[in-house]
Order: structure tokens, then C-alpha cells, then sequence
């Protein structure tokens, strides 16, 4: 199947023709028939297999559709589609794929994301919109101020539920929910399932149709993995081996605590590393020009928490590094999920313990 034989619009397809998109993913080629066909839906895909796109496309074409019939937004701060986040980051990814192909359909996108000053926000959906990406938290307090009104809404989509769950989204969801016209159309993608997404799917996607593709749950076909058995707790030796190691594409390192993402820190200072910090608990002004660098390529290490593990798509990264072993499989995926996205190749590095021996034994599964 190609991209060509979707019933999207010309000027859609003219963008994914200037882009280079020519062959769908799996769970593109899934979702979005459904989406254009109204259907509700919930998506399970691994990580950087384009769930993004999946809603992307049909949305844009729904809504200019509604345009092009006659049937205009009229009133200021009442989107007709509706995309939860869990985080401004993810937010501001999923705003420019959007943007990307509305320089010839002429939607307007326009978004409402926590981390940012309300006052903001608030300019941000000054005047007409037809699309809104927005995190919860924020999107309630306008709800509350009436400043958005849901009462237009055509399609709703949660995107990467599993993290959105971790923040205790569901009573949130609720009341936006209800907010919501009853008959719009609902979209949900995540990269795994796990219990508080089975909550969810239970209580707020009860019966819609279900997507997985074959490779959900699993990390990349382009992945390889490395296991570096650490001895008597040395770490730092051989991460110093690895990082004068010369690489063309960049490089993401992940610790399991804010304090053991410090003390790294130190030494990579201390070493003369050039790398940022993207970890919670830190400045947000400092956390998203840290970012920014990496992204741009001006520093090709990111030192994180879990923080960075979910949602973050930076195209570069062609090597991640467990320098401490996650305790559940799920937040291994999201991690290596960082590399070897759309089809390229990346690789992913371990330091192993004795005591990470289950977590190594359940991942070699995958």
C-alpha cells in the first residue's frame, strides 16, 4: 500500500509527496481508513513507528472537508479536533507534524501546554481554531474559564495513553470528557498496554476497535543491542570508552534517579564531556534550551531521567546508553524507543549487574 491510496485530499497528498512519504507504517495503514472512515479507535504501537501521522492526516482532511462543504469554525476557542498530551515537549512535537502539511490545507493549529505561562496559553487560542493539542492540566483551567469550548468537537485523540496514565489522567479525562459532545469520534494510541491503560480502555473506549501491530510491545527491527557487564560497580570506565568512541549521529544516556543523573553529571564535567541535562526537578527555561541544543545537534549528549524516555523524537539519536538498568520492561521500550525510529538503525548499550539479571533475561524475550 502506498500513501497515494488513501482518499486524502490534494493538497495532503501533495505534502506527503514533497516530504518523501510514499509507504505507509503499520499502524498508519491501519488507522488512518478507520479515521477517515469515523470509526473509533485505539492504536498499539511500538515506539517511532509513526503513531503520529496516524491522526495527523486524518484529521486534517475531516476538517477541511467540513470547510470546503460550507461548514466553517465561526466562534473564537472552539476546536473541532482535540489531541491530549502528556507533555508541552510532546505538545510541540506533535504541533509542527501538524503544521507540516497545513501550509496548503490551511487549518489552524494552534496549542495549550503546561509549562508555559497561562497568560500564554491564553493567546494561543485567541481568535478561530480548528485544531487543539493540548496537555490536561492546562486544558482543564481553560475549560474552566471558559475559554475553550468543546461544544464543536469532532474528533478527540489521546496520544501516548501510557504516559498520560502515570500522571493520573483518568479523572481529568473525565471531566473533558464531559465536556465533549457524546457523538464525536475517539482515537487512542499508546506503545504498550499496560493495567492503567486497561483502566482506561475500560472505562472510556469501551468497545471501539483495536489495532496492534505485529511489532507492539517489541523493541525496533533496526536495534541492536549491547550488554555491558558492569563489575564491582565501575560504570564510569567504560561509558568514558564508549563516549571517545567517534560517532556521526548523537547520543541519549539514561539513569534511573535524579541523584544518580547528577552524579553522573560530575563526571562528565569533570571529564571535559560536552553534554545537557534533561531531567525533572530542574528549571524549565534551562530543561527546554537543553533540549533545544540537542536537538539542533550543537551537543551530541543528552544526559535523562525517565523523562526523556517517552514521546521525545529527535531524529540524530543513533545510540542509547542504560547506564542504570530500569526495573520494568516498559520503561526499557520506551528508552531504546528513543533510536532505530522510522525504519532507521540504531543501538542500544546496557550496563548489567547481578542484580539486573531478570530484567536482561525478560528483555532477551522480546
Amino acid at each position: 500500500m502506498k500513501f497515494s491510496d488513501f482518499q486524502l485530499l490534494k493538497s495532503l497528498q501533495s505534502t506527503l509527496k514533497e516530504k518523501s512519504f510514499t509507504t505507509p507504517t503499520e499502524i498508519q495503514e491501519m488507522a488512518i481508513p478507520a479515521m477517515l472512515n469515523r470509526r473509533s479507535l485505539v492504536g498499539i504501537a511500538e515506539t517511532g513507528s509513526g503513531k503520529t501521522l496516524s491522526y495527523v492526516l486524518p484529521i486534517l482532511h475531516l476538517l477541511k472537508t467540513m470547510e470546503n462543504d460550507g461548514n466553517k469554525v465561526t466562534e473564537d476557542g472552539t476546536p473541532r479536533a482535540l489531541v491530549l498530551v502528556p507533555s508541552r515537549e510532546l505538545g510541540e512535537q506533535v504541533s509542527k507534524v501538524f503544521k507540516t502539511f497545513t501550509h496548503d490545507t490551511r487549518m489552524r493549529v494552534r496549542s495549550v501546554l503546561g509549562g508555559t505561562a497561562l497568560a500564554v496559553a491564553k493567546e494561543n487560542i485567541r481568535g478561530g481554531l480548528e485544531v487543539l493539542v493540548a496537555t490536561p492540566g492546562r486544558l482543564e483551567q481553560l475549560i474552566q474559564r471558559r475559554q475553550v469550548d468543546l461544544d464543536d468537537l469532532q474528533i478527540l485523540v489521546i496520544d501516548e495513553a501510557d504516559v498520560m496514565v502515570d500522571a493520573g489522567f483518568i479523572e481529568v479525562a473525565e471531566k473533558i470528557l464531559s465536556a465533549c459532545p457524546e457523538t464525536m469520534q475517539l482515537a487512542l494510541f499508546s506503545a504498550t498496554i499496560s493495567a492503567e491503560v486497561q483502566k482506561l480502555l475500560s472505562e472510556i473506549f469501551e468497545g471501539v476497535e483495536i489495532f496492534r501491530t505485529k511489532r507492539s510491545e517489541r523493541v525496533a527491527v533496526g536495534l541492536k543491542t549491547q550488554n555491558q557487564t558492569v563489575q564491582n560497580g565501575k560504570r564510569w570506565p567504560i561509558l568514558k570508552k564508549l563516549l571517545e568512541e567517534k560517532r556521526a549521529g548523537s547520543t541519549l544516556i539514561f539513569t534511573n534517579t535524579r541523584e544518580q543523573c547528577d552524579e553522573l553529571a560530575q563526571l562528565l564535567v569533570k571529564n571535559k564531556v560536552e553534554h545537557v541535562i534533561y531531567r525533572g526537578e530542574m528549571d524549565k527555561v534551562e530543561r527546554r534550551q537543553n533540549l533545544k541544543a540537542f536537538r539542533d545537534g550543537e551537543i551530541k549528549v543528552l544526559l535523562s531521567t525517565d523523562l526523556a524516555s517517552r514521546g521525545l523524537d529527535v531524529e540524530h539519536v543513533d545510540r542509547v546508553i542504560n547506564y542504570n538498568m530500569p526495573a520494568h520492561v516498559e520503561n526499557y521500550l520506551h528508552r531504546v524507543g528513543r533510536t532505530a525510529r522510522a525504519g532507521r538503525s540504531g543501538l542500544a548499550i546496557n550496563f548489567v549487574t547481578e542484580r539486573d539479571a531478570e530484567i536482561v533475561k525478560k528483555i532477551k524475550s522480546l
